[in-house]
């Protein structure tokens, strides 16, 4: 039984040949190839070494690495060797154009307050770092935002990547939460909400899943590389053709305390005040979700009374932001399941 070498060892051991063919002026014979190389140094025989030095010298090239072969004595012209020339090697001076520079910086901000603002942050470092000057001053008043505050969205981007399948507690429109099994083909936002779209293993059709409505957390399961998407899968075309047309907004009756809520006092269709020093308010709404994030942020102070959807939608994120309790008991916030 042959055990193959971890991709790990083989990306160390190309490395290692890459920097010995570039540390050199003069081409190397594969004597002193396999002598530089601590990896073909422990080959079991020459057979052994001429056929892992063959592959990589393919895998290089296909690569792009400029791999030559020249004759290293022109009276011994029966004996080749090898080099990497630096100035075929070495990128050309990178330039960019004022606009496109303020196209670089634009995307960077939209993802400053996302998952990935870690990964945007560190491309434009890298760009004044080469010496690429990033005019802030330019883009004043342009302020992209791209939000991305799902828990989901980084583990499903992963897997994603990875092509891993992937289990996760999804709570449907109605309420109900069941376990999926999905094959995570795409990532898109539409009408300013991110879906996942796939391959439901279970029910064996393609999908499309809210992010904002996975509950449980998202596992990856299997091997990564178990799948590859369909190259016809185009995300936002199956998101579009699965949603219905737009309901009209809901109605939402919330008791707000006295000083609080100014946001949802402003937008409100109709406010009552009692003579405890709380309002009674009517405001409509489109997205669920979106509602009971905003009345959860105001803790005790705003109470959900209905439509009773909203409620216990509001009291799963509370219990999720105060964590579990000796009796799962949250009256005290001023909110009742």
């Amino acid at each position: 039984m042959s055990v193959q070498p971890s991709a790990a060892a083989k990306t160390e051991r190309l490395l290692n040949l890459v920097i010995a063919l570039l540390s050199t002026r003069m081409p190397l014979s594969k004597a002193r190839i396999r002598s530089a190389v601590p990896q073909y140094l422990s080959t079991a025989s020459d057979e052994a070494f001429d056929r892992m030095f063959e592959r990589d010298k393919d895998e290089l090239r296909e690569l792009g690495i400029p791999l030559a072969t020249a004759v290293i004595d022109p009276l011994f012209d029966d004996e080749l060797g090898y080099r990497i020339d630096k100035r075929e090697y070495a990128l050309p001076e990178i330039a960019f154009e004022p606009d496109e520079v303020a196209a670089l910086t634009l995307a960077g901000r939209a993802w400053a307050r996302a998952s990935l603002a870690g990964s945007a942050a560190g491309a434009l470092r890298k760009l004044r770092s080469a010496g690429v000057e990033i005019d802030d001053s330019s883009l004043v008043g342009i302020e992209p935002v791209v939000r991305t505050t799902e828990d989901a969205f980084e583990p499903i981007r992963k897997a994603l990547v990875n092509r891993q399948v992937i289990t996760f507690g999804y709570r449907k429109s109605d309420g109900e939460t069941s376990q999926r099994t999905l094959q995570p083909w795409g990532l898109t936002q539409w009408h300013g909400r991110w879906y996942v779209t796939g391959h439901d293993v279970e029910r064996g059709a393609e999908r499309v899943f809210r992010l904002s409505r996975i509950d449980a957390g998202v596992t990856p399961t299997g091997r990564p590389g178990a799948f590859a998407p369909p190259s016809d899968h185009e995300p936002r075309v199956l998101v579009e053709q699965t949603q219905t047309p737009r309901e009209p907004p809901g109605r939402a009756v919330l008791r707000v305390s006295g000083g609080s809520g100014n946001t949802l006092r402003r937008r409100a269709r109709d406010t009552r005040d009692e003579q405890d020093g709380w309002s009674v308010l009517e405001v409509d709404f489109r997205d669920l979700d979106r509602l009971a994030d905003e009345v959860a942020g105001f803790g005790p102070d705003v109470v959900a009374t209905s439509p009773k959807e909203l409620r216990h939608a509001v009291v799963r994120r509370l219990a999720g932001a105060r964590g579990p309790t000796a009796d799962g008991d949250l009256t005290h916030t001023g909110v009742n399941a």
